[in-house]
Order: C-alpha cells, then sequence, then structure tokens
C-alpha cells in the first residue's frame, strides 16, 4: 500500500459518523475549502455541498457501512481506490474513486464511480 495523507481517512470517517454533529470536524480536517466531488448521481463544489451530501445518502442508507476494500494507490498527489457500501450485512454498491490533494494534504477533488468497470 502506498502512502497516503490522513485526510483520506477522515473524509471516509465522516460517510461513518452515526452523530450528525461531528461530520463536519472530519470534513474540514479532510477537504480543502474548494473540494470538487463528483459522482454518478453528484458534482458539488464546497465542503457545505459536501457534507450535504453525506447527510442526504445517510438518510437513504441509515446504519449503512462505508469501507475502503483496497489498498490506496498514489502518484504525483492523486490516490486511488476502491470502496464498498453495506447496509445490514448485504453490499449495496461497490465502487471506485480518485482522489486529488493539495500540497497541505488536503482533498480537492474526488471522482468517484459505482459499480465495477463493463467487461470488452
Amino acid at each position: 500500500m502506498a502512502d497516503y495523507p490522513n485526510s483520506l481517512d477522515h473524509m471516509l470517517a465522516a460517510w461513518n459518523e452515526s452523530n450528525p454533529s461531528l461530520v463536519r470536524g472530519h470534513l474540514e480536517r479532510a477537504l480543502a475549502p474548494s473540494i470538487r466531488f463528483v459522482d454518478p448521481s453528484i458534482d458539488v463544489i464546497g465542503i457545505d455541498g459536501f457534507e450535504e451530501n453525506v447527510h442526504e445518502v445517510q438518510k437513504s442508507l441509515p446504519g449503512a457501512v462505508y469501507s475502503r476494500t483496497s489498498n490506496v494507490d498514489a502518484q504525483h498527489d492523486f490516490y486511488r481506490y476502491h470502496w464498498a457500501i453495506h447496509q445490514d450485512g448485504k453490499l449495496v454498491i461497490p465502487g471506485f474513486d480518485v482522489a486529488e490533494t493539495d500540497e497541505t494534504g488536503r482533498v480537492i477533488r474526488v471522482i468517484g464511480f459505482f459499480g465495477d468497470l463493463p467487461q470488452l
């Protein structure tokens, strides 16, 4: 596993935080103010928008567990890893992210994909 900034762990912790009032603290340790978060369901800029998305997804998937399911691969401040969301012990959705960090190690961009790549 490549070395990676702890901001990636704080970002994941925000998704798993059961106390809504503590989500923001994780995000402030993880994200640059101008964070851009893109996946098939959303394209949002800023910590406020990211936080709102976390709360909305948590409401739609109560009790879900978000986990990294691979090592983290790194190059030139870019990090890629697989993740999964499980609810009641069942896989809800697997995915893949590429995250970019700034010179302080805070995340400035996340590009997420849902599911596995289609085979040829």
